[in-house]
């Protein structure tokens, strides 16, 4: 290889090591859709505003489309040392439609041709990082629907402390979702704009028709600062860090699953097709799928630091730096739309043990915070319900019985205000009680699956 193909000024051909360690084809291999369409939409407006003749453009467009047919179908070569998918491209055009193929580039940089094809994809997969949060909320609705008359343990500390439906429960993480999604429709307003027109970094030359380009490509708006164009990637960062917290909401979820599918809690039953067994230990039936998700979150969150980290020290405008922000980005987008791919039809399929969760529900000291209100109704300062409560529960827990197996005479030993209705305080009038907007009574979750049945689909 002789001198760079696309540059005058070099007179020797760069090093091999240069070649493999500068070179992004291996991953920006994925953005040759968003490349071709950009491309297009140039070759266009270039020939609509008289910058290149009409059969130039019309060349150009067609000798493209025939790219993208050979790419699409497997017969395109990608060749590493022309270092990314843009000079590929470039590359094959010429040898398919000669120097007129060189016309592509006038008036556009690979700094403002890259950030244009990341910000393609980017909405692309926003969108799509959207709907497979809705097929898992819709996942969630189901299970929350099948289940509504399924008590459990409520939890705070990891240790048993009210009564909850499960139907509850679920809706908690289908409202976490819905802020997810609320989270990636904000990011992806920002990331709509077209920097197409900016050059490498001062804008172009050239009678450009920027609005003609925001059209045809189905942006909202054109970039105000050429400057803040070409260097942007906001719009990965803040899809990393909604990535991450969506990670966040499905690795605490992996965590339940984890917890509930032991022998200890015994409260959900994996499928075969969602579990993994033990080399050595033929009983194991190892929820590995949550387990990974837990696991994956941190890696989504290192990508989020780094990320950060080569962003920082960026000056104004372009740095080949930002090279780095894609394989980040890719691996983000990959892990997380896999993560929710696999988890809707692993929730799906998960059996819920609603007797021992029920058993769990009722059991021990769990209603002690009713007996505490109990005695509040009564006109007892909730604090000195609270202490002579806890000094009940002290008792029955020393004498090893739960709080449904004492009498009235010795609940009348903490409080002369138990009465025999005392002893009618079970889970579901504990359930029934939390009937308030968002609390766990079973009228309540029912207007809660209602409302989350509207907002499935809707565009926040």
């Amino acid at each position: 290889m002789g001198a760079k193909p696309w540059s005058g000024r070099f007179q020797k051909a760069t090093d091999k090591l240069v070649e493999a360690y500068t070179a992004s084809i291996a991953y920006d291999r994925r953005l040759y859709r968003q490349d071709i369409r950009g491309s297009i939409a140039h070759a266009r407006m270039m020939a609509s505003q008289g910058i290149i003749a009409q059969e130039e453009g019309q060349a150009i467009v067609a000798g493209l489309e025939a790219i993208l047919g050979d790419i699409e179908a497997g017969r395109f070569q990608l060749k590493p040392e022309l270092e990314d998918i843009h000079m590929n491209i470039e590359a094959s055009l010429t040898e398919r439609i000669g120097p007129v193929a060189g016309k592509l580039h006038t008036a556009r940089s690979r700094n403002d041709q890259v950030a244009l094809d990341v910000r393609l994809y980017a909405l692309e997969v926003m969108d799509q990082t959207v709907a497979r949060m809705e097929e898992l909320q819709r996942v969630l609705l189901d299970l929350a629907e099948a289940h509504q008359a399924v008590a459990m343990p409520g939890y705070t500390h990891l240790q048993r402390a009210q009564p909850v439906l499960l139907a509850h429960h679920l809706l908690a993480y289908f409202h976490m979702l819905q802020r997810d999604k609320e989270r990636f429709a904000d990011c992806r307003r920002r990331a709509d704009v077209m920097p197409l027109g900016s050059g490498a970094l001062a804008g172009v030359p050239y009678p450009i028709d920027r609005e003609f380009l925001a059209g045809e490509l189905g942006f909202s708006r054109i970039s105000p600062n050429s400057l803040d164009a070409v260097s942007d990637r906001d719009f990965l960062v803040e899809y990393v860090a909604a990535a991450a917290i969506t990670m966040m909401h499905l690795s605490r979820l992996s965590e339940e699953l984890v917890l509930w599918s032991t022998e200890e809690f015994g409260f959900v039953e994996m499928d075969d097709a969602f579990a993994t067994g033990s080399s050595i230990m033929p009983q194991k039936k190892n929820p590995d799928v949550a387990e990974l998700a837990r696991g994956k979150t941190g890696r989504v969150y290192g990508h989020l630091h780094g990320l950060l980290t080569t962003l920082k020290g960026l000056p104004l405008s372009y740095n080949r730096d930002l090279q780095e922000d894609k394989e980040a980005f890719f691996d983000v987008v990959d892990t997380l739309l896999s993560t929710l791919e696999v988890f809707a039809p692993m929730l799906a399929s998960l059996q819920f043990k609603s007797e021992a969760m029920a058993r769990a529900a009722g059991a021990g000291h769990i209603l002690a915070t009713d007996l505490a209100d109990y005695l509040a109704k009564k006109g007892v300062p909730f604090r000195e319900a609270h202490h002579a409560v806890g000094r009940l529960v002290a008792y029955a827990s020393g004498a090893g019985k739960g709080l449904g197996e004492l009498s009235l005479e010795e609940y009348q030993t903490f409080s002369p205000l138990f009465e025999g209705d005392v002893l009618s305080i079970d889970v579901a009038s504990s359930l029934a009680a939390r009937d308030v907007p968002g609390g766990t009574a079973p009228a309540r979750v029912r207007e809660a699956l209602a409302q989350a049945q509207e907002l499935i689909g809707e565009v926040p």
